[in-house]
């Protein structure tokens, strides 16, 4: 972790919050508490409130969705990134994150201006590691892709930074990004750390 984000792990006054109702969201808990950052895991909207980051994990969007029509979910999360607050979703969070999702159809909350396929890479089974290209992040990421969706298109306001054989799995529009692999599966915190920059250095101020 950076000096940066380690000083500002020690004036946290909000926690970020991890999506814990389905999923990968223990992994991306212990990586953002050995990162020194004050984490919890969300399981109702109003939990949102007070928290400066949110972190969407991978699992099986399908059953998100089934979560998010019991309570009022959908407004939580469009509320929370009008607010500015930084948002992190990771494989079915990327998928529950994008304008449109195919493969077959189903519903996205629209935060990211981008067309996303569910499972486009085959099976658990087909599920591989790889280095994506991500300049903006210093050159190369090591990625875990597993049930890996893929990113078809991208509007003009979505930011590409990081590619894998040139096709976008990780892109940001505003405060919110989205990755198609799991970065929570490594030691690199590069991607939370971009993603929550702006909850890591509120926690500082």
């Amino acid at each position: 972790m950076s000096g940066r984000a380690g000083a500002a792990a020690a004036g946290a006054s909000r926690p970020i919050a991890v999506l814990a109702l389905q999923g990968d969201f223990e992994a991306h808990r212990k990586k953002l508490a050995a990162m020194g950052l004050e984490v919890f895991e969300a399981r109702r909207p109003e939990e949102l409130d007070r928290a400066s980051g949110l972190v969407i994990p991978g699992g099986e969007s399908t059953t998100l969705w089934k979560f998010f029509e019991g309570e009022p979910w959908e407004q939580a999360f469009v509320s929370f990134a009008s607010s500015g607050r930084p948002i992190l979703g990771t494989c079915a969070g990327a998928i529950v994150l994008a304008r449109k999702v195919t493969h077959p159809p189903q519903r996205g909350l629209g935060l990211i201006d981008m067309e996303i396929e569910r499972n486009a890479y085959g099976r658990q089974l087909d599920s591989f590691v790889d280095h994506v290209d991500a300049p903006r992040l210093g050159g190369t990421l090591p990625a875990v892709f597993i049930r890996a969706p893929r990113i078809r298109s991208v509007g003009p306001g979505v930011e590409v930074l990081a590619t894998l054989r040139g096709e976008p799995v990780l892109v940001r529009q505003r405060n919110v990004v989205a990755a198609t692999f799991h970065p929570e599966l490594t030691d690199d915190t590069r991607v939370h750390e971009l993603a929550l920059s702006a909850a890591i250095a509120g926690a500082a101020a």
